[in-house]
């Protein structure tokens, strides 16, 4: 089988690709991430990691697509990636302290297969200051990430506790896409 398309250009995702071992290339969707609130966190980033995946496969319709999305949701609200640094702000102070969900939603297309799951973990912060959301906040790093944070870089220092795959917090539930590949026949390690 050829290559596998990794649908995203997250840094993240590639890191933990190639920790798989697995041979893949890169292709950005084009997908603009629409919100849908009528649907339910599960089904919502099941819908964008599919609409994601679809993009990209139809132009390579021979090949393994896989489509991600993360969100993170606190208090029933879904929190995307931060517009500007006064939103970042906004959502840590709502994170600080708390417990939210993460959700991240994988889709897998080939020609045969057309394939959605997702998995939840819990993550619960320490309390903030208003200095330390500033300070983190300045260095960039909740600009691209659901939620406003990265739990693999500085935002890992507020991390207190996760309950559930440590990688699916990361964007990737790296475990599950191992057996859900093994599974369909489609797991090709370089």
């Amino acid at each position: 089988m050829d290559k596998i398309i990794l649908a995203s250009n997250s840094p993240r995702r590639r890191q933990l690709l190639e920790m798989l071992g697995l041979d893949f290339e890169v292709i950005q969707s084009g997908v603009e991430e629409p919100i849908d609130p009528a649907l339910a966190p599960d089904e919502l980033v099941m819908d964008l990691a599919m609409q994601k995946a679809a993009d990209v496969f139809r132009t390579h319709k021979d090949r393994v697509v896989l489509g991600f999305d993360t969100m993170v949701y606190i208090d029933g609200e879904p929190l995307a990636k931060p517009l500007s640094p006064e939103d970042a702000v906004r959502m840590l102070k709502r994170l600080s302290g708390r417990t939210h969900t993460v959700v991240t939603g994988v889709s897998i297309i080939t020609r045969k297969v057309s394939k959605s799951f997702c998995e939840r973990a819990e993550v619960t912060f320490y309390p903030m200051t208003d200095a330390e959301i500033a300070g983190y906040v300045a260095s960039g790093e909740p600009f691209d990430k659901a939620g406003a944070y990265a739990v693999q870089g500085l935002g890992a220092k507020f991390v207190k506790g996760i309950d559930g795959d440590f990688y699916t917090v990361m964007g990737m539930p790296v475990a599950r896409l191992y057996h859900e590949l093994n599974a369909l026949g489609l797991w090709s390690v370089r």
